[in-house]
């Protein structure tokens, strides 16, 4: 699940200031979980850039916005994309870049993309994944500390983790508290003696 959140409407307003005729796409999966640009939300974004002046033509709700097949596709969702001299789309900054493929309009994206997640349990899971392309999560129990420790470490906690909570996020777990608690349940704890090599963030 790509995790995301909802531009201001003013940030929106300001994007689409030169801007009218607007088509609205949103995504059924992964915004619709987040609140972020399922219908409900797809509704309520047409109305308030009507009520700002802007001529909203349609909207549709393609399962994913990240798969967008044709612009005939969007055409079979509402016909009325063609009057469209600009297309809002609420979804991830792939479902952005998706629609920009086959639609040969100015697309504009309602969403910041934050991370890559999921749900467990009914909860929903944050900065599971940054997709670093070197995945090392199975040396961890499963936990990802790239993705879960705002200091990026890789080898233990820093010295100011306090009773298992981040010391950035007071209100977050501490993610190596976690790991080392999954490893003692698996009985792993062997693998908190691997040293890891510090991850490269690309500063020059």
């Amino acid at each position: 699940m790509i995790i995301t959140s909802a531009k201001p409407f003013e940030e929106i307003l300001n994007m689409l200031k030169d801007e009218d005729y607007i088509f609205v796409i949103g995504c059924n999966v992964c915004a619709a979980k987040l609140k972020t640009g399922g219908e409900p939300e797809v509704l309520e974004m047409c109305r308030r850039l009507e009520e700002s002046g802007k001529h909203v033509v349609g909207w549709a709700l393609p399962t994913a916005a990240c798969s967008i097949r044709s612009y005939e596709s969007l055409v079979e969702k509402n016909e009325k994309i063609k009057e469209a001299h600009c297309v809002l789309v609420m979804g991830c900054g792939s479902g952005v870049s998706a629609v920009a493929t086959v639609v040969d309009l100015p697309i504009y994206g309602s969403n910041n993309t934050l991370s890559l997640g999921g749900s467990s349990g009914g909860k929903l899971l944050s900065d599971q994944c940054v997709m670093c392309g070197d995945c090392t999560i199975s040396e961890y129990g499963g936990l990802c500390p790239k993705a879960q420790c705002p200091k990026g470490l890789l080898n233990g906690p820093c010295g100011g983790a306090v009773g298992g909570m981040c010391e950035v996020n007071r209100e977050k777990d501490c993610v190596w508290t976690l790991i080392y608690e999954r490893l003692k349940k698996i009985k792993r704890l062997d693998l908190l003696y691997v040293t890891h090599a510090p991850q490269e963030h690309g500063f020059k």
